[in-house]
Parts: C-alpha cells; structure tokens; sequence
C-alpha cells in the first residue's frame, strides 16, 4: 500500500514529475537479478520483486545474506550477473548512478570533510551544472526538512557535527536533487540506541511527507519493523518472504524467518491427523494448529511466539495447555523470559510481565503453560 503524500512538501517534485510518476504502478521492480562475483561466490540468487510508488521497503537480513549487493544493483554501484533493474517503469540496468533517478546515504555516510555543509549539500546539484540562485535555494529547502536551518549549519564543517546532525545531512544531501528513489545502505548503524531510534523516527515521518520511495538495508529486526511498509527477509542470496511487519511476524513463511525475526519456540513435528484443526506431535506431544494447507504425515516446524504463550489461570483458556518445571529465569527491564521445561516436550520460552512475575512460582516450581492453535504459524 502506498504511502500518501502530504501538502506543503518543501522539494517542488513538480506537475510533469507527478504526471510521469501515475504512468507506472512500481517505482522500482527487478527482475531475476542474479550477482556473482569473480571469486565464484554467488551474493544473489535470481531476486525479483517490485515496490510500489511511495512505500517504504526494507531489505533485511544477516551480514553477508546479500542484502547490500542488491541495493547497490538497483542503485547502479554494482553492475548484475544476470537480470534487469527498473527505476519509474525504465530500463536502468545498463545506465551510470547518476543516470537511474536515484540517490543513495551509504553506511560511512561519505561526506566530504574539506566541504561546509552546503557544500556537501550542494556537490550533487554543481555536477549537474544547476545555476547559482537554484543551488542556494535547493540548499535551504533540503536542510529545513531535516530541521537543520542553513543561517545555523550551512557554514559549519562536517567534522564540527554531532553523530545525528551528519545523518541529516547525508540525508539532505541524497534528497536534494530531488530523486524517485532513495537508497539507504544501513544508515544508523554508527549511532548509539538512543539516537538511532530517534533516527528511525525522523526518517520515516521525512518518508511519508515526502512520499519518495525508501529502499532501507538493515540486519536489526527491530528497525525494520518499526520503519518499513513492507520487508523482504534476505537469507544466502535468497528472498524468503516479503510482506508487512505483521504478515513477517505474525506468520513467518520460513523456517528461517521465524527465527530471525524477533524471539519465537520453534518445534519440529509430523501431522498425524486433519479434522476441524490439524493435530501435530513434537516432541512427545500434541499441539493443534489451523489445518489449512496440511496433509496426513507432512513433517512442519511450529513456531509460537513467547508473548502468545499463557501462565497459570490463563493457560486454562487454551486448546494447547501442558504442565511443566520453570528451569530459567531472566529480567530484561519491563518484561521477564521463563523457560519452562516440558516433561514429555521441548523447553518453551515464555514472556512475561514484571508486574506478574510475582504471580509464578520460581525456578524449580511446577507452572501451567498453553497457547491458542490460531497462536501457532507453520512454517517450511
């Protein structure tokens, strides 16, 4: 779904821009884009996906998944083995960075540290041989979306700037010539928690007044569900799911994606019978999940996350309801992980609110545990 754009926007994308813009669905769609390198390594395996006008993407994944190497294909900094990269419903695959409508904020940032602030702001628009007056006004507007006003910061040196105030202005900087798509190579990853998720914020309020489409690499999960419209999980050159935070969360198509994303139980089973729900054993005992798409004797992997599991009286409302021994125990701030240990089963992590830690028993202590089938996702 496309972000709306919002009145009052300071960059002028223009009447023709926006005209040309409604000719196509997607502003970016690759297809088939494969990358091997010269040392036989194969970083991306036949990746096709589109991304419609306005949304905000995430590539996520592990260092080394690939995730890079497909933004800097789409981006014009890789040239791909295989495949095709379309920017506005045009062929680019062939064409320079400069020449693809787009800008990218690389992870160093890569500001020039000999140029003020304008002038790094200003680099993009003197290559393109833009006019004094419009360079100076292009400046201005770009630094005030990022609430870094140019009488303030513009004569400033980049080596005079705070951690934050450089991202801005790498940001301005990539903004400022105005492009279809913005290229973001893990941006915050130089930042402090407490900035970069201030960072975060900003960036995605930017996004949506703007209405530019955001391709955003991370290997935070966090990061990519507090930002993203839709996420591409990346995995060994692969592209194992793409959809929305909650679709990824809620209902992870992988094995590998139950894992990576966030904390989750995940058990390995075998349908042994398919009614009204799908009875699965693993490890010793019975769980039901919703029955579509299974069949008698399919091994699965469920996943259940540790915030849908329940404790005590609350177990009592659950199909799935088991007796077990709390062998662990963590505090992690607002909230607490149990482990229960199941006698005939698996351990189970289970989350649980500081507030009602006191309600359980300690380590040691006999807990009953359950969750709902429709809490439980089956994966590949």
């Amino acid at each position: 779904m496309s972000v709306p754009k919002e009145s009052g926007t300071c960059l002028n994308l223009g009447v023709e821009r926006e005209e040309a813009r409604s000719l196509v669905d997607y502003d970016v769609e690759v297809r088939h884009l494969t990358k091997v390198f010269d040392n036989s390594v194969q970083a991306v395996k036949d990746v096709s996906f589109k991304i419609e006008k306005g949304h905000f993407m995430t590539l996520l994944g592990p260092s080394g998944s690939g995730k890079s190497t497909i933004l800097r294909m789409i981006g014009g900094l890789e040239r791909p083995t295989k495949g095709t990269v379309y920017i506005g419903g045009r062929d680019v695959t062939s064409l320079p960075p400069y020449e693809r409508d787009s800008s990218m904020v690389f992870q160093s940032l890569a500001l020039f540290p000999h140029l003020s602030v304008s002038g790094n702001i200003a680099f993009g628009l003197k290559m393109r041989r833009k006019s004094k007056d419009f360079i100076e006004r292009k400046v201005s507007e770009a630094l005030g979306l990022v609430e870094l006003p140019t009488e303030k910061y513009g004569d400033r040196r980049i080596t005079q700037l705070s951690g934050g105030e450089r991202q801005r202005v790498a940001l301005a900087r990539a903004l400022v010539t105005e492009p279809r798509v913005l290229l973001l190579d893990e941006p915050f990853g130089a930042l402090d928690l407490k900035l970069r998720k201030a960072m975060q914020v900003e960036t995605k309020k930017l996004q949506k007044r703007l209405g530019i489409t955001f391709i955003f690499v991370t290997h935070d999960q966090e990061e990519a569900l507090t930002m993203s419209d839709d996420i591409a999980v990346i995995d060994k050159g692969n592209i194992e799911q793409i959809g929305d935070a909650r679709l990824i969360y809620e209902h992870p198509a992988t094995k590998f994606v139950a894992g990576f994303i966030g904390e989750t139980n995940l058990m390995q089973g075998v349908v042994e019978r398919v009614d009204e729900m799908a009875h699965i054993s693993h490890g010793g005992i019975e769980s039901l999940a919703p029955r579509e798409g299974l069949s008698l004797q399919q091994p699965v992997f469920l996943s259940v996350r540790p915030e849908k599991i329940r404790m005590g009286r609350e177990a009592e409302e659950c199909e799935n309801r088991y007796q077990g021994t709390i062998v662990d125990e963590v505090y992690t701030g607002s909230s607490g992980r149990l482990t229960v240990q199941l006698p005939q089963g698996p351990k189970i992590t289970v989350a649980v609110q500081i507030k009602d830690i006191g309600e359980y028993a300690k380590v040691g202590s006999q807990v009953a545990i359950g969750w709902k089938p429709q809490s439980v996702s089956i994966v590949r």
